[in-house]
């Protein structure tokens, strides 16, 4: 047998095997991938790819993923600046920091202690995976005052929400004197003549990720949600007035907190309090205060805040910047100028308690009411000397007047405004008081376990939760999530939800677990307080 034709045989096979040997292992690295997309929750974004957890129960988690770059040295107090890519899987399977707070009690005592200035991050949970073709997504804003709070909490991660066949997301964003802190300083080195609403900034860079990136989640970025309580719910509000955030989402849900019941400041105003602030610093005033402020840690910047809490008393709020709020959104409500969303607005029906003397009270409403002042003293039993009286639903005549003010007659008049632009509104009243804490009532964030089916052991809003609880979050998760889905709260099996029209229909969640409609809520006291709101526009312009 000729040698030469049988060594060129033996390379050709050998040849044919090597290449066959790369395909086989080019396939399998595909299937490999694949496989690992699917049971280590791989998901690629636009600064990189993740790495997810899958819990016992088939979700998957995705925390702590950076959506701007940290806002630090000369990031702070600018806008934020997305997330720079990354090479290879970044693992994202544990909450980021909180961000950067002063401890204001127990609420948020924890998340002071782990906060820090790098906190831009968000947090992904899906109800399976992988998903298959787009869920709707649920863009959540914690509450806090703007000041403190995280998304980084089981009370949001670990409920049933999610169950109900939407995608979760939460959100971090800039607090307090690092999310909205205003400087005459800042404003000038702004292309955009603005400074102070850093804050609300994160939350539009996060619906921006959002919109570029759930889809790979499996999320339908045509199909967001955004809803907040207290501080979110006001920020959520303040959303639908803002022209940067145009397009991001399709629904809001308020709970507690509306676009103009914490008042609103001008950037002027807000300048002011940071010279003063910045003057506490020991900023020099001639010499680019903002430059040495930049050069402050946050415990030095804190350690002067905790030391001047009466002055000089900075007050950090949104302010009208003329760039991201361009006007006043009482304005943009009252003209039917906000964002065409379909919208659920409600409060609870104590919120805080606020142990006013009668005096006191008294002294308020005339400082405030002007010459509706009879109207308003007739209107909570305070007329002719008379003390008023406790309510069983909504406490003492302090607490209806300040909950109506800043919250309930507030939801009531935003929702009037949305529904006379000719868009589609809900209102509800939460009723019912944690177990344990009934003879508090329905205090403030007392409907978060059961908007998120997650049941905190201790605290103002914990407690022993039995079935009745249960079935009150179903209920209220199904109504959300419903409402996620479609724009309609309704459901197969839920009582009926009636759009608040032109009588002001909504529902209440009552004590005793059953959902009832109703017109016209606090009827004499929102009509004064819409009366009033309307006159102060009035002399505004």
């Amino acid at each position: 047998m000729n040698s030469v034709p049988a060594v060129r045989l033996l390379r050709w096979f050998c040849a044919s095997l090597l290449v066959g040997i790369l395909i086989f292992g080019m396939l399998n690295e595909i299937a490999g991938s694949a496989f690992a997309a699917e049971t280590e929750s791989v998901v690629k974004t636009t600064a990189g790819r993740l790495r997810g957890t899958l819990t016992t129960s088939g979700r998957a988690e995705f925390l702590g993923i950076p959506y701007a770059q940290p806002p630090l040295a000369n990031l702070r107090w600018r806008p934020p600046v997305p997330a720079k890519a990354w090479q290879g899987v970044r693992d994202v399977q544990h909450f980021g920091a909180p961000c950067a707070q002063i401890p204001a009690g127990d609420w948020n005592r924890r998340d002071a202690e782990m906060s820090q200035e790098d906190c831009l991050f968000l947090n992904v949970i899906t109800p399976h995976w992988p998903v298959k073709g787009k869920l709707p997504v649920m863009f959540w804003i914690h509450g806090g005052a703007n000041t403190g709070g995280t998304a980084s909490s089981a009370l949001y991660k670990d409920g049933t929400l999610v169950d109900h066949g939407i995608i979760l997301v939460t959100v971090n964003y800039r607090l307090g004197i690092f999310g909205f802190f205003a400087h005459p300083e800042l404003t000038k080195e702004s292309p955009h003549h603005a400074s102070g609403d850093y804050g609300l900034m994160d939350q539009i860079a996060a619906l921006h990720w959002v919109h570029d990136n759930i889809a790979n989640f499996g999320g339908d970025p045509a199909n967001v949600t955004v809803f907040g309580q207290s501080a979110g719910a006001h920020d959520a509000s303040l959303l639908m007035t803002s022209p940067l955030a145009k397009g991001l989402f399709e629904k809001v849900i308020g709970e507690s907190g509306t676009s103009f019941g914490f008042g609103t400041a001008t950037l002027a105003e807000t300048e002011q309090n940071g010279q003063k602030l910045a003057n506490a610093l020991g900023a020099p005033a001639a010499q680019n205060p903002i430059k040495y402020m930049r050069s402050l840690s946050v415990a030095e910047i804190f350690r002067v805040l905790e030391s001047h809490e009466k002055d000089p008393s900075p007050n950090f709020a949104f302010n009208v910047d003329g760039w991201v709020i361009p006007t006043a959104p009482v304005k943009v409500f009252a003209a039917g100028q906000e964002a065409p969303v379909v919208m659920i607005m409600g409060n609870n029906s104590r919120e805080f308690d606020f142990p006013l003397p009668t005096e006191a009270l008294r002294h308020q409403i005339r400082k405030v009411s002007g010459d509706l002042e009879p109207k308003v003293l007739d209107a909570y039993g305070l007329s002719n000397g008379s003390q008023g009286s406790t309510d069983p639903v909504y406490g003492t005549v302090a607490n209806q007047y300040e909950s109506d003010g800043m919250f309930r007659c507030a939801a009531v008049t935003q929702s009037a405004f949305h529904q006379a632009a000719h868009h589609a509104t809900y209102e509800y009243q939460f009723e019912h008081a944690s177990p344990g804490h009934e003879a508090e009532g329905a205090v403030h964030s007392a409907e978060l376990p059961y908007v998120f089916g997650f049941y905190p052991s201790g605290g103002n809003i914990g407690g022993v939760f039995g079935d009745a609880d249960h079935k009150l979050a179903e209920i209220m998760e199904s109504y959300w999530t419903n409402f996620a889905k479609t724009g309609d709260p309704n459901g197969k099996g839920l009582p009926h939800w009636p759009e608040f029209g032109g009588n002001g229909a909504y529902v209440r969640f009552t004590q005793d677990v059953q959902v009832v409609a109703g017109t016209g809520l606090r009827k004499p006291q929102c009509d004064l307080y819409r009366e009033l709101l309307t006159q102060k526009l009035k002399q505004a312009n």
